[in-house]
C-alpha cells in the first residue's frame, strides 16, 4: 500500500511539473548580422527598404527606439546577448579574445533547466577562431606556429558548438554545409552530420527554423535564429533582387534583397505560430548584432561604390545606419544602436514605442524570469516585461556601458559620453541631438566628469580592468576623423 501511495504521489508530481512547464511561454530570439538602424520600414527613414512583416511585428508589440547591442562587432555582441552578461566580464571584448568561455552560462542552459526544448539555427561565431591566438597558446599550443593559429580540428571546436552550450537541436553554421541533428523536413539526424545545400542561405535558415517549430509545437521551446544577413558576402536570388528596381548601388540592392528575404522568413514564422495556436504563447525578440559597416572613410566607400556587389570591394554591406552617425566598430550610435523589437500578442500591449534605453542583455534576464527561474545577480540585464505591461514605470537602466578596442562609452538617461580612443572625448544630449552632432564637453564639463567616473567604475569590474589607456589604432583614428573631425577639435 505504501509503495502504491508513493508511486501515485510521484506520478502526480510529475504531472504537475509537466503542466507547469507547458504553461511557460515560448521564446524566439531572432538576430541579424550587420543590419543598420535605418533599415526598418516602420521608421520611415529610408524609403527604399521594405520590411512589412517586421513592421507588423512592431505594431503588434513594441519598437525600442533606443535599443542597443553590447558591442559594435558580431562575436562579442553575441556573447553578451546569449549570456546576459557584459562580455567584458569574461574578457571577450572583441574578435581575437574569444571563444565564449565554457564556464559561462547561456540562455539555452538556463531554459533547458526549466523544461524548455532549445534550438539554434544559423550563425554562431562563439567557437574558437583563427584570431583567438591567446586562447590557442594557453589551451592548445600544438595548434600554434609563431603568432598564427595553424589549425582548429573539429574535436577542439566541438565543446564550443551550440549543442555543447545548452542547445538540444541545431542547424548550425552561416552557410553550407550546415552541422545539424535534424533536417529541413523535420526528421531526426542521428548522429549529427554536415548537411549540404545549394539554396540561398537566408531561406535555408528560415526553413530550419520552421522545422524546429513544427517538431516542438507541443512543448515549451526556445529558438535562437541567427540569420547571416545582410553581412557580406552579399548574395540573393533574382526573385528578391527584382523587388528593388531602379538606380542604386548594387551593394544597396543586394542588401535590400537580403533584408527582404529575412522579413519574408519572419512573416512565415509568425504565420506558423498563428496556425498552430502559439502566437499568444510566444514572445519574439528581434535585433541586429551591430550597426552596418559603411567603409565610408575609404576610397570607394558607401557614398561612392557603384560596382556589382559580387566583385567584392569595400567593407560596405549595403545596409544603412541613418539617422545615426558612425558604423560597425564605433561606439557612436551608428555602431551600437540597432533595430530592436519585442512582440507577445495578448501580453505586451500593441503599438508601443519605448523610448528609454534598453540593451540586448535584457533578453536573457527577461527569458530567465518568464521561465520561472530565480533571479541571478550575475545577469546584467533587466526583465523588460513589467515595463512593457505597465507594472513598472521609469527607465529599466540607470546606465548602460560599452568598451571596445580603445573606445569606451556610457549612456545615462539622455546623456552619452564617449572616450574616442586617441581622438578625444565626446558628450552628447541624445534627446536634443540624437545624431550626435554637437559635442557638449566644453559646455558641461562637470557632466562629462560625472559620466567618465561612472564609466571608470564600471570598467574596473571588467576583464581586463580599467578604461582603455587613450591609445588607438589606425582604424579607429580614421573613423573618428571622418565622422567627428569638427566635434573633436
Amino acid at each position: 500500500m505504501k509503495m502504491a501511495i508513493a508511486a501515485t504521489l510521484l506520478i502526480a508530481c510529475a504531472s504537475a511539473a509537466t503542466a507547469a512547464s507547458q504553461d511557460k511561454p515560448n521564446i524566439v530570439v531572432i538576430l541579424t548580422d550587420d543590419w543598420g538602424s535605418g533599415d526598418l520600414g516602420l521608421c520611415g527613414i529610408l524609403p527604399d527598404v521594405k520590411t512589412p512583416h517586421l513592421d507588423q511585428l512592431a505594431r503588434d508589440g513594441v519598437l525600442f527606439t533606443d535599443g542597443y547591442i553590447t558591442a559594435p562587432q558580431c562575436a562579442p555582441s553575441r556573447a553578451g546577448l546569449l549570456t546576459g552578461r557584459y562580455q567584458q566580464r569574461f574578457g571577450f571584448g572583441c574578435i581575437g579574445l574569444g571563444p565564449l568561455p565554457l564556464e559561462e552560462t547561456t540562455i539555452a542552459d538556463r531554459l533547458k533547466q526549466a523544461g524548455y526544448t532549445t534550438g539554434m539555427v544559423g550563425k554562431w561565431h562563439l567557437e574558437p577562431t583563427a584570431p583567438d591566438l591567446h586562447w590557442a597558446v594557453k589551451n592548445h599550443p600544438e595548434l600554434v606556429n609563431g603568432n598564427k593559429v595553424i589549425s582548429l580540428p573539429f574535436a577542439v571546436l566541438e565543446p564550443y558548438f551550440p549543442h555543447s552550450r545548452g542547445f538540444d537541436e541545431f542547424y548550425y553554421r552561416r552557410t553550407s554545409p550546415y552541422y545539424a541533428n535534424f533536417d529541413l523536413a523535420g526528421r531526426d539526424v542521428s548522429p549529427p552530420k554536415w548537411e549540404k545545400s545549394n539554396d540561398f542561405r537566408v531561406d535555408v535558415h528560415t526553413e530550419a527554423a520552421l522545422a524546429f517549430l513544427e517538431r516542438n509545437k507541443q512543448k515549451p521551446f526556445f529558438l535562437y535564429l541567427a540569420y547571416f544577413a545582410p553581412h557580406v558576402p552579399l548574395e540573393a536570388p533574382q526573385k528578391y533582387l527584382d523587388r528593388f528596381p531602379g538606380e542604386m548601388p548594387e551593394r544597396r540592392r543586394y542588401a535590400l534583397a537580403m533584408i527582404s528575404a529575412v522579413d519574408d522568413g519572419i512573416g512565415r514564422i509568425v504565420e506558423q505560430l498563428k496556425r498552430d495556436g502559439l502566437d499568444q504563447k510566444t514572445l519574439i525578440f528581434f535585433a541586429s548584432d551591430n550597426g552596418a559597416p559603411l567603409g565610408a572613410h575609404m576610397p570607394g566607400g558607401v557614398m561612392e561604390d557603384a560596382r556589382p556587389a559580387t566583385e567584392g570591394g569595400p567593407a560596405w554591406d549595403g545596409s544603412r545606419n541613418d539617422p545615426f552617425r558612425g558604423e560597425k566598430g564605433m561606439l557612436s550610435d551608428g555602431g551600437i544602436r540597432v533595430p530592436f523589437i519585442a512582440a507577445w500578442p495578448g501580453t505586451i500591449p500593441a503599438g508601443q514605442r519605448f523610448a528609454d534605453p534598453v540593451i540586448t542583455l535584457d533578453i536573457a534576464a527577461t527569458a530567465n524570469a518568464l521561465a520561472g527561474l530565480p533571479d541571478d545577480p550575475k545577469l546584467d540585464g533587466v526583465n523588460l516585461l513589467p515595463y512593457l505591461t505597465g507594472k513598472k514605470s521609469g527607465a529599466p537602466h540607470a546606465e548602460i556601458y560599452w568598451k571596445f578596442w580603445n573606445q569606451a562609452a556610457v549612456r545615462s538617461g539622455d546623456w552619452k559620453f564617449i572616450q574616442a580612443g586617441s581622438r578625444g572625448q565626446l558628450l552628447f544630449n541624445l534627446k536634443e541631438d540624437q545624431e550626435e552632432h554637437h559635442n557638449l564637453i566644453a559646455r558641461y564639463p562637470e557632466k562629462a566628469k560625472e559620466l567618465q567616473r561612472k564609466l571608470g567604475n564600471w570598467a574596473d569590474q571588467m576583464t581586463p580592468a580599467g578604461l582603455p589607456d587613450g591609445g588607438g589604432n589606425d582604424q579607429e583614428a580614421k573613423w573618428y576623423q571622418y565622422y567627428f573631425e569638427q566635434e573633436l577639435k
